[in-house]
């Protein structure tokens, strides 16, 4: 059995996409003030971007008038309301979620200061017992709990934040423990700390190509991508790609990445975006079969870490930075990540 202490938080700000949501099911005439946003704002659905016009923020004060929930999602403290302040607010979900204070109170967990291996049930236990990591955990575990309808961005968002703001070892801790097969508690516990089902299970599951071009047409995602990229298949080109020959012996032979701590970095950072989504190869056309297995194999295949987890103890003397930079450098043999057109 799982028991998480529970912690009392203080309420959060207004959820913007919450309100929204309420707004567009409500029957009293805020849909259809929406729609009108959306058509005058050139925006739909969860889009960043808009047009910023004089109608456009017209409409939102509008919006703000006579739908009060809205104001504290576009409106300024001196009652300034336009569709910037909408999209700063909804496409936050879309940011690294780096947070100093939270960094620093990791500062006085145990966890932090020691490695710990395990199964998952083992660390998530470690977790508990340790008041900082505890802390953390229920907020993430708030926002992704199964027992609410789930919202995949808002968790994706939650578990960035949770996996960004920790120590490396600790997120070495938690991302790579497992488990056998039998043990059900501990499997439980491995789909708690690694986000399942929320944040990376969509019924049916796509395929392995169509993330990697929905993570592509992503600014956060992509950098993560290159990132990963760069640090753990940096020998895998993009002149590959081009070359069939070249593909199909990728593919056939025992494609191993760099397994540096870098790498896991990198794939730690990977954590709350589309590239942990489960994907599938089983719709895609034979011809495409070959890059989507190899993309498949990249993205969830565990060779890459098999060493690692099976470590009996982690080490925190390096403490790369991967997970939080902006920008990427690729080396020049390994060019820009397999970009697919």
């Amino acid at each position: 059995l799982i028991v998480f202490v529970i912690i009392s938080f203080t309420s959060q700000t207004t959820d913007c996409l919450q309100v929204r949501e309420q707004c567009i099911n409500a029957a009293n005439g805020c849909e259809s003030v929406w729609n009108i946003i959306e058509d005058v704002c050139n925006i739909s659905g969860n889009s960043c971007k808009a047009k910023d016009s004089v109608v456009c923020n017209k409409a939102i004060q509008f919006l703000a008038d006579h739908y009060p929930k809205f104001k504290s999602c576009i409106c300024t403290k001196n009652n300034s309301c336009s569709i910037k302040m909408l999209l700063e607010q909804q496409c936050g979900l879309q940011k690294d979620n780096i947070n100093m204070e939270t960094k620093l109170q990791w500062n006085l967990s145990a966890l932090s200061k020691q490695g710990k291996n395990g199964t998952c049930l083992d660390v998530n236990r470690a977790c508990i017992e340790d008041e900082v990591c505890n802390r953390q955990l229920s907020l993430y575990l708030k926002v992704c709990s199964v027992n609410k309808k789930c919202n995949m961005k808002e968790c994706q968002a939650a578990i960035r934040f949770f996996y960004q703001n920790m120590p490396f070892n600790v997120a070495q801790m938690l991302t790579f423990c497992d488990c056998t097969q039998l043990d059900k508690s501990c499997q439980k516990a491995k789909e708690l700390l690694h986000g399942k089902p929320c944040a990376v299970n969509i019924v049916p599951p796509p395929s392995c190509l169509s993330i990697i071009h929905q993570c592509q047409n992503n600014e956060l995602c992509r950098k993560k991508y290159e990132m990963f990229w760069s640090m753990c298949w940096r020998h895998v080109t993009r002149r590959c790609y081009e070359d069939k020959a070249c593909l199909e012996t990728l593919i056939k032979g025992d494609m191993t990445c760099s397994e540096s701590a870098d790498c896991r970095a990198a794939y730690i950072g990977n954590w709350g975006t589309m590239l942990r989504v489960e994907c599938s190869c089983n719709t895609v056309p034979l011809a495409e079969l070959p890059l989507c297995k190899l993309f498949q194999h990249m993205l969830h295949g565990k060779s890459c870490f098999s060493i690692h987890i099976h470590k009996t103890t982690i080490s925190s003397t390096h403490t790369p930075d991967i997970v939080t930079k902006n920008s990427c450098s690729i080396s020049a043999q390994g060019g820009q990540p397999g970009l697919i057109k």
